[in-house]
């Protein structure tokens, strides 16, 4: 395995020193370091660490969130602070760039280890979701192309190939989606509002804020639920939705 290659951000020479001797002790690659935020940007910029360990009281007129602010906005880099500070506003503070650790100075080597291994870990699950929905959504946006058929959705660690013939109806359940298929149920963190656009106006339909319906899923109608097929699922319709559902049937 690579060694992970750490960026230090520190005014303090010796502590800069002392933890530079603890990363190597612990495995780690030290490619470079700052005592001040231009520096640091500038040097990080240029060298794109994996990780960037920051002090947050640093020289210069930037201090450690500010400059963790600046790296965030053009990199993606996790951040962990290095502090003796943990008062109640530095940590409100810091909280804003969302870093991936935070270190209270002076830490034990183990502590380090750690939280760096931690942030390493969640950052790279973070990738891994960001990379998967914009798979998701490419998959629908681009309605010219034949696989638009299809969604990837995750279930179980693995992305599963779902056919959209065979979705039955998508529920909402706060901040996540439950696609409900002939065969099984999947859950996917996203919104109403993002799947009944992409999924197209043709063969689904927005019929309560809280459900999508596949048409040519719907057995029957009346004049507050659509009743799916197969397993008589009821759902309700919402009065802003009717219009637009009756308009999309073929009615005699």
């Amino acid at each position: 395995m690579e060694k992970l290659n750490i960026f230090i951000v520190e005014d303090e020479s010796i502590v800069a020193k002392d933890i530079q001797n603890s990363l190597t002790k612990l495995g780690y690659n030290v490619v470079g370091s700052a005592n001040n935020g231009k520096d640091a940007i500038e040097k990080i910029t240029e060298l794109m660490p994996d990780l960037v360990l920051m002090d947050i009281m640093i020289k210069g007129p930037l201090n450690g969130i500010e400059v963790s602010e600046k790296i965030k906005e053009q990199m993606n880099i996790p951040i962990i602070f290095l502090t003796a500070y943990a008062d109640e506003g530095t940590l409100s503070r810091a909280k804003i760039t969302e870093p991936y650790g935070y270190i209270l100075k002076p830490f034990k080597e183990i502590d380090l280890h750690s939280t760096i291994e931690m942030a390493v870990y969640k950052h790279q699950k973070d990738a891994e979701l960001l990379k998967e929905r914009d798979f998701l959504y490419s998959l629908v946006e681009n309605k010219d192309d034949k696989s638009t058929d299809i969604l990837f959705v995750r279930s179980n660690s693995r992305l599963v190939k779902v056919h959209l013939k065979d979705i039955y109806f998508i529920e909402a359940l706060k901040d996540y989606v439950i696609i409900n298929t002939e065969f099984a149920r999947y859950t996917v963190h996203s919104t109403m509002k993002e799947l009944d656009k992409k999924l197209g106006t043709t063969e689904f339909a927005r019929v309560h804020r809280s459900f999508i319906a596949r048409l040519d899923k719907i057995q029957s109608i009346d004049n507050q639920n659509v009743i799916m097929e197969n397993e008589k699922k009821i759902i309700p319709v919402g009065g802003s939705f009717r219009e637009e559902l009756m308009q999309k049937l073929n009615m005699l």
